[in-house]
């Protein structure tokens, strides 16, 4: 895969991603003003294309990343820098429609208030432990009846 996306990291992380993005040529204007004359110059360096420094401060809702394309779906603009456009709004509307998240975890009985998890585990326990040994039992019987996997099972020989 070679699609990266991420939001704020800093250190190690944020200088591999950015040696990953890669560099680009960015051209520099330099003003010299002294007593006699004003200068301007033109000069030209690679940087990085998203520096380490940017990736570190991203805000919430910003994110950087590059795609990958395919043979035949070539993607012109594969190293991005974007934002989140997040409807505020919309959001908290959405917000207060939610239902609370069911307590699953509870093993205290609503009559007593006492904590009944040990008992549940324990009966859990036997219940599964019952049902994989009929399945054993179910299982080896069907094998024993049939004449093509009979040989399969190796019978205890009396003496």
């Amino acid at each position: 895969m070679g699609n990266v996306f991420s939001g704020q990291v800093a250190g190690n992380s944020g200088k591999w991603l950015s040696e990953r993005f890669g560099k680009i040529l960015q051209q520099r204007q330099s003003l010299s003003i002294n007593m006699r004359e004003t200068s301007t110059s033109l000069s030209t360096q690679m940087d990085s294309m998203i520096p380490a420094s940017t990736i570190a401060n991203l805000t919430q809702g910003n994110f950087v990343g590059a795609v990958a394309d395919n043979f035949g779906e070539e993607i012109g603009q594969k190293v991005f820098h974007a934002r989140i456009q997040v409807d505020v709004k919309t959001v908290a509307a959405e917000a207060q429609a939610y239902l609370p998240i069911p307590d699953i975890t509870s093993f205290i009985n609503p009559a007593t208030g006492e904590d009944e998890a040990e008992e549940m585990i324990k009966a859990n326990f036997n219940r599964i432990k019952t049902d994989v040994k009929e399945l054993c039992e179910r299982e080896l019987l069907r094998i024993r009846q049939d004449p093509n996997l009979r040989h399969l099972i190796k019978e205890k020989v009396e003496k």
